[in-house]
């Protein structure tokens, strides 16, 4: 029998979506499970990219341009302009999620054995397309300079941050910024939670850092902004021309994002502020209901995240991956149960992140009540519970 290839064997499993066979067959036994394991938020989506999509007037959905339309760059260009990102529709490539601006850009800047540097703990798919690339990951356990070699050819960040809602400091990306400039290196920026940050801090783009404005590639999503995830639709963004002529290379092998996607997309950048206001708020009530009764069962912590929608809790367990799983085969409390998604996959440092689970609250305020009690319950039962 043929054999699978390398990069098949060591693709990493998601750890946000391996054990979702556990949760189809906890349903089918009528177990109720909380779903705090993935990024897809509960709010809806805007009624002008419903409308848009419920009134496609083409008689043929026909491919798109391999950039996507131009349009819809062109609308974009006034949305970053209210971050004080100065584009040209140019600048914008339209992608097929952030995932594909991800791997596009990853495949177009980067050779094999090449390597990056990427603070962790990070967005589990990262690895997955460097992978897909031939690229090597190099985690930051010390200083970013001193993983630096003659194989460093980038620097990738995610700002604010998945998993773990850091939001970096002015000073920390004016310190990436001379790296950057220093070694001549490509910044991998992921911005796709601009609009969730917490604190009085401004946000501080790879777009607005001056002298590497060549080196800068910003990836973008309209997945969490708007509660499209479905409709994937991303943007790869660059003000380097080599780049963005390597990365339609790509592009065009694909032949195009998707249309109805970028219709909704577009659509959606005409919902009054009112949508982003109330979508803002609402995630400021749930991020305190999550932190607040995390931090309330013993021997759990979670730290207050300044961005996103995410946190990394350390829970009093053995092995969070075991314990996701029994919550999942095991567990049940008053028919329900929870889904986490164990840290460890966030992590390429062995044996990083054995006792953490990552967590989001994309769900509404009750629910995200219950769910913290079920896994108090699920905690207080779990076999394999490590108390300090």
């Amino acid at each position: 029998m043929p054999q699978i290839s390398i990069r098949g064997n060591e693709m990493p499993e998601s750890p946000i979506r391996k054990l979702a066979s556990l949760a189809e067959a906890a349903k089918g036994k009528g177990i109720h499970v909380y779903h705090l394991n993935i990024g897809q938020p509960d709010l809806p989506t805007p009624r002008a990219a419903l409308d848009a999509i419920r009134n496609i007037d083409r008689t043929v959905l026909e491919y798109s341009p391999s950039q996507g339309y131009r349009s819809y760059r062109e609308k974009l260009v006034g949305y970053y302009k209210k971050y004080d990102i100065n584009l040209t529709a140019d600048d914008i490539i339209i992608t097929t999620g952030g995932s594909e601006a991800v791997l596009f850009a990853f495949m177009s800047c980067l050779n094999p054995g090449d390597e990056i540097i990427v603070p962790e703990p990070a967005y589990a798919n990262y690895m997955a397309f460097a992978i897909s690339a031939g690229a090597v990951i190099r985690t930051v356990t010390t200083t970013i300079e001193e993983l630096i070699n003659e194989r460093t050819k980038g620097i990738l960040i995610c700002n604010p941050n998945n998993p773990t809602g850091y939001l970096y400091t002015r000073r920390e990306m004016n310190q990436i910024r001379d790296l950057v400039k220093k070694y001549d290196l490509f910044l991998f920026s992921d911005e796709v939670y601009r609009e969730f940050i917490y604190t009085g801090s401004p946000y501080i783009s790879a777009c607005h850092l001056q002298g590497i404005e060549q080196n800068v590639v910003l990836i973008d999503s309209v997945s969490k902004r708007y509660s499209e995830c479905g409709i994937r639709i991303g943007a790869l963004i660059t003000k380097n021309p080599e780049v963005r002529k390597a990365v339609m290379k790509f592009c065009q092998a694909r032949l195009s994002p998707p249309l109805i996607g970028q219709i909704a997309a577009e659509a959606s950048l005409d919902e009054p502020e009112e949508y982003s206001r109330e979508t803002y708020d609402e995630y400021v009530e749930r991020r305190k209901c999550l932190i607040d009764g995390l931090n309330r069962i013993p021997g759990v912590y979670s730290p207050i995240p300044m961005g996103a929608f995410y946190t990394v809790a350390k829970l009093p367990v053995d092995d969070s991956e075991k314990f996701c799983a029994w919550c999942l085969s095991e567990f049940e409390y008053e028919g329900e149960t929870v889904m986490l998604a164990p840290a460890s996959g966030f992590y390429t440092t062995p044996g990083a992140g054995k006792n953490e689970v990552r967590l989001a609250y994309v769900l509404k305020k009750e629910d995200l009540v219950r769910a913290l009690f079920v896994l108090r319950k699920a905690l207080e039962a779990y076999p394999g519970r490590v108390d300090e």
